[in-house]
């Protein structure tokens, strides 16, 4: 009988992972190509495509890789290649989207599928805490950094595992281990993969990511007595959980049941922190909550605040340029994040608009993503990127820089005024996650 061929949707991350785990070494099928979409911040691949999933990666029945193709191409993919099913591999798309795809798909003659969780789940040897989340930008970093400071405190070698952002070269990334800000200067990272793994780092926590996550665990698991699971946008975890924490953003109630796979995770979820309530209205709080009780009643819920603090000394009286995690702002459609937040709060006398200033690459994302309003997405998935940021905030010529990203955007941008950082925090009013780590003590062996 012949190989079954399937085309992964993707968008470097999800679905590596479902190749390595589902199909790398099945017999029966065969992967004639990967498509990538350009709205999950990695940008539309040249033509003719010219990034292949190595052979390394791939296995013995791939010795010339796995083409990467634009997902734009997926009607000319399938027709090229006769294939039989369309695999969606990648996270924080509405219900509505996925099914767009999976039209496309159907209309194009081939079966649609998901890979469920027990199939992309991998077992670790040690106890795992899963953070994740409904969306991207509910405040799941800030909740996965106090979980491993907790669990550090109760005595426990805690090593954090962050789903793959490989935008570089795939080979190379297929185990990165970072431990010093020096690490993440050496290897070359993006702004989004900074903004992830500094916090961490800033709290003596080894961070894993890559693209072999068999092989990270591995690596995990010899140093380490708990691992806590950092989710990237909504995405599941790829290693099975002992404990399952999900956060949910009441700013944008209801989104809690309306993405992929964010509804799922909320079903599958052991806790769900509702975030961000300090600065949220009543309504978008119980709606959240009425959503988690219909989906997961035996979930137990967190409510919490997420705090900022900021030197107001220099913000206040200034006219400020905010520059926010950019993800969030794009594909995670809020309009705005804690920077503008922060910037309000300590005084800002003017908070300058940047859309009319954007540089190049900026100009391309204030157009495509048009609900962003006063405030800067921190974009650098290149050295041309960054240079596009550095341009826009000259020629937005502010005094000070208002920096709501999860890192410290000075340490990237070569600007000539200054890059206030802002932090936030997770703070619980009801549940502490202290507590939720005392009460599963003994299946996380501390």
């Amino acid at each position: 009988m012949s190989r079954a061929k399937i085309v992964l949707m993707g968008a470097a991350g999800r679905d590596f992972h479902d190749f390595n785990t589902v199909f790398r070494g099945d017999a029966d099928s065969d992967v004639v190509a990967f498509t990538h979409t350009a709205s999950q911040n990695i940008g539309e691949l040249e033509e003719p495509p010219d990034r292949r999933y190595p052979p390394e990666l791939a296995g013995t029945h791939y010795p010339d890789g796995i083409p990467i193709r634009p997902e734009r191409d997926l009607e000319t993919v399938i027709d090229e290649e006769d294939v039989d099913t369309v695999v969606f591999s990648y996270s924080d798309v509405s219900h509505e989207q996925v099914m767009h795809q999976a039209s496309r798909a159907l209309a194009a003659g081939t079966d649609f599928r998901i890979i469920g969780p027990d199939r992309m789940m991998l077992e670790a040897a040690v106890p795992v805490v899963a953070v994740d989340a409904v969306r991207t930008g509910c405040g799941k970093s800030q909740t996965a950094r106090k979980l491993a400071d907790v669990l550090r405190e109760r005595g426990a070698d805690v090593v954090v595992v962050r789903e793959p952002m490989p935008y570089g070269d795939l080979l190379s990334q297929r185990v990165q281990r970072f431990e010093t800000m020096a690490d993440l200067d050496e290897s070359g990272v993006t702004i989004e993969e900074r903004e992830e793994f500094e916090g961490h780092i800033e709290r003596g926590h080894v961070v894993y990511a890559g693209v072999d996550y068999e092989a990270i665990l591995e690596r995990a698991e010899a140093e380490a007595d708990v691992i806590v699971w950092d989710g990237g946008n909504n995405e599941l975890p790829f290693y099975t959980p002992d404990v399952h924490v999900v956060v949910a953003d009441p700013h944008r109630s209801g989104a809690e049941v309306r993405f992929h796979p964010g509804e799922t995770n909320l079903r599958l979820a052991d806790y769900v922190v509702i975030n961000k309530e300090n600065t949220a209205d009543a309504d978008g709080i119980e709606t959240v909550e009425d959503n988690v009780r219909r989906g997961n009643p035996d979930a137990e819920i967190i409510h919490a605040d997420s705090t900022i603090t900021a030197d107001r000394d220099s913000i206040a009286g200034k006219r400020a340029l905010v520059v926010e995690d950019g993800p969030t702002l794009t594909h995670g459609d809020a309009p705005c994040g804690a920077g503008l937040l922060a910037a309000k709060t300590y005084g800002a006398a003017e908070i300058l608009d940047p859309g009319p200033a954007a540089v190049g690459t900026l100009g391309d994302v204030f157009e495509t993503y048009d609900h962003i309003d006063d405030v800067l997405p921190a974009m650098g998935y290149s050295d041309d990127q960054i240079r596009d940021l550095e341009e826009t905030i000259r020629a937005v010529d502010p005094e000070v820089v208002v920096s709501g990203t999860p890192h410290d955007l000075g340490r990237v941008v070569d600007v000539d005024v200054p890059v206030v950082r802002v932090r936030y925090e997770l703070e619980e009013k009801n549940l502490t996650l202290d507590t939720v780590v005392e009460r599963h003590r003994g299946a996380l062996g501390i």
